[in-house]
Formats: structure tokens, sequence, C-alpha cells
């Protein structure tokens, strides 16, 4: 991978919230934005701007999961102000709203706390769907995390079977 493209990674991920633009993005590495979305498109498979927008989908499911912020607060913290649009763009990744998505993970949590989930039909169904799903994500991903999310889904459904 081209070293711009790391550094343009890396600055991503470490301003998430997306205050660089890519004009800044373009300049910290010497290129215009045009030469910058061509190599990075290329390096990537996407442009800079949709890998900028999973990242803030992969940043706000980790907040649902391992916060108690309002949906409005975690659009806010991954540089979305506009809460429906936060809404809309994690329901195309992800499949599910952010509220219905913690509520989901809050379930599974639960269930694996209290046994090995086979007490409850509704759990299992529930975690099949959303595991399934992931593999969907993954497909068409290159976000690793969301490759590991899916390779620990599938090893929770092969022990649950």
């Amino acid at each position: 991978m081209d070293k711009r493209v790391e550094k343009i990674i890396q600055m991503m991920r470490e301003d998430v919230r997306g205050e660089l633009s890519l004009g800044e993005f373009a300049q910290s590495v010497n290129l215009s934005v045009w030469r910058l979305c061509h190599i990075f498109k290329s390096d990537v498979g996407m442009p800079p701007i949709r890998y900028l927008r999973l990242l803030r989908m992969e940043r706000a499911k980790d907040l649902l999961e391992s916060s108690f912020l309002s949906v409005k607060e975690i659009a806010y913290q991954v540089g979305l102000n506009d809460e429906s649009h936060f809404v809309r763009d994690f329901k195309s990744t992800y499949g599910f709203s952010p509220a219905l998505y913690r509520s989901q993970f809050k379930n599974k949590t639960t269930t694996e706390a209290h046994g090995n989930g086979h007490g409850s039909t509704k759990g299992n169904g529930t975690h099949k769907s959303v595991g399934e799903h992931l593999v969907q994500i993954a497909k068409h991903s290159v976000l690793p995390t969301v490759h590991l999310f899916v390779y620990v889904f599938s090893i929770l459904e092969l022990t649950a079977s």
C-alpha cells in the first residue's frame, strides 16, 4: 500500500469526526485531491470519503456496544450533527437502526451471561440473524475489524449449534 494512503488512513482513524477536509488530507501528502482519490481508491478499493464513513459507522457501533451515550450523542461523536442522517447511514451499513442494534447487542450479551444461549429460542434466532447479517457486511467491507467481528460470530454460531 502506498505510504501516503497509509498516512491518510492513520489520520482518518485519529480524527474520525472528520474535521479535516479532503483538501487538507491531500495537502498533507503533497497530492492534488483528484490524485489522492485515485491512489486511495486503487489501494483501498473505495474512495476516501466512503472509507471515512465506514470508519465512522464502525466507531458508532463500538460506542453503541460499550457506552450509555444517546444515539444523538454518538452521532455527534462520530462527526454527524444530523441524527436522521446518522441513523440512515448506520442502518444502510449494518441493517439495523442504532437503537435496535444496541438492544440486539445487549440481549445477546445478556443471553450469553446467563448461560450458553440454549435456553431461549428468541435469543438464538436473534444471534443468528445478526451473525448472518454481519457475514454479508464483511463480504463487502475492507475494514479488518468487521472481518474479525464476523469471525467471532461464526465461531459463536458453531459453538451454539
